[in-house]
């Protein structure tokens, strides 16, 4: 057998331990190699050159996190394998040879792990260019192709890595004595004790973070971002290394809870794998709050803003003419040609505008007047007739455009007030939040006397287009803002203004598909990573376990009363830090919901609830074979 074969020996003798972080490396090459078929894909950059450009960012940060992953992983792994490397030393290996030996392991390791990964995303390409059409909102699908320049570099990136983490995991073996390599896990270890002050410590930090995430409103959210950041890291720091170990200790010490059936057992070491695993959980709490938040986020900004966007204007089509325009009855007469094969309905208003010192302001000098019974008809025909007004000659109604997303524009409303100008008084009776108007502009409507009596100004004309199945007409739109030669990213000229909701719409929901597209697979990513973690710490532990369960086994323990320890024991530590993460999402996503005033609960019920049935499932995968196999050892 030569060296080389060893190695390769090395790693399928240790193949339990080894399949998770395998299975991870994989799942980090496939995603990377996803990113780039997609990146590097020559139809999608004509659709939308800012997505490749994100793809690529993306394929950065993923590139980043596996390296620190695996750095760690392998860290795990070795530390686990101290009793074994001192056996080989003893029976003649040389130091040089030992680190040799890992070197080899790991670069086994991460060239099968990439080259699987880049045959898993080209066996599984066609179909995920076909998913792709509906996350990104694509018109046309994006058909396959070969891609050479996502295969070579998804290969050489990896492939570095894995060698680079090889060199940095070989050091990790210089200076340890044979001794304590023989000794491995078994060296006796000090009781576990935590310090009273960093318990609370913990619980102020955590509970002060939450306090000010929940709190502040609006842009104080952003301002209170980083610091409550900081809080709730350090904070969750000494939650595990103090406050767990505090904790039980504080449990132990209760009598009739300690001694009651299998909770002497159970608790005696719960303590100490806490202690030993309090880095590993709270590197799992962060990076899990870290794909809970970015996801949920992602999530809640999408739903929000299409949501908004569709909410904050009732008409599919917009048309706001100053006056003066030409071109006002020749566009009219080419958006009504464009909808013959739809049913819609069309209000118009006539906006006469006026100079009100109490309701001027700097960029805005006039206010417009809108009749009573041309806003009346323009509701009807949003479907608002509850916004409908009825008014006397010289009374008023403050229109102010209010968003579902933050409120209103104006911020010093006042129901009742005289509003006096040049040519007489205006009672104003009430303020009334609506988005009938869509030109985002606030008004005052009046009675149609009052609004005939103003001759001064040439009104401005808008039109507003009712179509009960707007989302078709994206098309449409897209051809009238070409038509009339104007910015498709806002449809403003000199004398008018066009907006197409079908076509706004589709395009941020295009965009934000983009987005939520990229982050959810680094979130994913990133709770793989870390049940994966969870997965390699219960493993390196499993030889002690299973001597100490054997030990506990003689003295009369049963098979269901075993499988209740291990149970009890596996789920909290395999959900205590996903609890925490849990928390912690849902207090960023609460301070999101707070920062846009925007009810985002059932899109991070839907994130967060996804993630827990997720992590059940693997909980119950591992809880299966863990049990099985201490019983089979035993």
């Amino acid at each position: 057998m030569t060296f080389r074969q060893f190695a390769f020996n090395n790693v399928f003798r240790n193949k339990r331990i080894y399949a998770a972080y395998f299975l991870s490396s994989l799942f980090s090459v496939l995603v990377f190699f996803v990113y780039a078929i997609f990146a590097f894909h020559p139809n999608l950059s004509k659709v939308n050159p800012n997505v490749a450009v994100g793809l690529h960012f993306a394929e950065g940060i993923i590139y980043v996190f596996s390296f620190i992953f695996v750095l760690v992983s392998m860290s795990a792994f070795l530390k686990s394998r101290k009793k074994e490397f001192g056996l080989m030393v003893m029976l003649g290996m040389t130091n040089k040879q030992l680190r040799r030996m890992v070197f080899i392991e790991n670069v086994l390791i991460g060239f099968f792990a990439t080259v699987s990964g880049i045959a898993v995303g080209l066996v599984f390409a066609k179909l995920i260019l076909m998913a792709a059409k509906s996350i990104l909102s694509l018109e046309e699908s994006l058909p396959f192709y070969l891609p050479w320049q996502a295969i070579i570099l998804t290969f050489s990136a990896f492939l570095l890595l894995f060698i680079v983490i090889s060199f940095f995991t070989v050091s990790i073996l210089k200076g340890n004595k044979l001794i304590d390599l023989i000794k491995g896990s078994t060296a006796p270890k000090k009781e576990p004790k935590a310090s009273i002050v960093l318990s609370i410590l913990a619980a102020l930090l955590l509970a002060a973070g939450y306090v000010i995430a929940l709190v502040v409103r609006e842009m104080q959210v952003v301002v209170a971002m980083i610091p409550v950041t900081i809080l709730v890291i350090i904070g969750t720091y000494f939650l595990f290394t103090q406050l767990s170990v505090f904790t039980i200790n504080h449990l132990k010490g209760q009598k009739k809870l300690f001694w009651k059936k299998t909770n002497l057992v159970l608790f005696s070491d719960l303590a100490y794998r806490m202690k030993d695993n309090a880095r590993a959980f709270f590197f799992v709490a962060i990076v899990s709050t870290v794909a809970f938040s970015a996801i949920g986020s992602l999530v809640g900004f999408r739903y929000m803003f299409t949501t908004a966007i569709a909410a904050d204007r009732p008409f599919a089509f917009e048309y706001a003419s100053n006056a003066g325009n030409e071109n006002e009855q020749k566009h009219i007469q080419l958006i009504e040609s464009k909808l013959d094969s739809f049913t819609y309905e069309k209000g118009e208003v006539h906006v006469k505008k006026i100079s009100i010192p109490s309701l001027a302001t700097k960029h805005i000098p006039l206010i417009g007047l809108i009749s009573e019974s041309e806003f009346n008809q323009l509701a009807k025909v949003a479907g608002e007739l509850d916004k409908q007004v009825k008014l006397k000659d010289n009374e008023t109604v403050y229109l102010y455009f209010q968003s579902s997303v933050g409120g209103g524009t104006e911020r010093d409303l006042v129901e009742k007030r005289t509003l006096e100008f040049a040519g007489g008084k205006l009672n104003q009776i009430a303020t009334l939040g609506s988005n009938i108007m869509g030109t985002y502009d606030n008004y005052l409507v009046v009675s149609d006397t009052f609004y005939d009596g103003i001759k001064e100004f040439e009104p401005e004309t808008y039109y507003g287009f009712q179509i009960q199945n707007w989302k078709d007409t994206a098309k449409i739109g897209e051809g009238l803002l070409k038509e009339m030669g104007v910015s498709q990213t806002g449809g403003y000229s000199k004398n008018f203004h066009f907006s197409t909701l079908g076509y706004d719409w589709n395009g941020t929901n295009q965009g934000f598909g983009a987005v939520l597209f990229i982050g959810l697979f680094i979130g994913a990513v990133f709770f793989v990573a870390a049940g994966s973690f969870l997965y390699f710490r219960l493993y390196a532990d499993l030889e002690d376990e299973t001597r100490k369960f054997s030990a506990i086994n003689k003295l009369g323990l049963t098979d269901k009363e075993l499988s209740k320890i291990l149970t009890v024991q596996l789920g909290l530590l395999f959900f205590v830090p996903i609890i925490v993460a849990l928390i912690h999402g849902a207090v960023a996503l609460t301070a999101l919901q707070h920062m846009f005033d925007f009810n985002l609960f059932k899109s991070s019920a839907l994130v967060l609830g996804t993630f827990t049935a997720i992590q059940l499932v693997y909980f119950l995968f591992i809880r299966f074979n863990y049990i099985r196999k201490i019983k089979s050892a035993m």
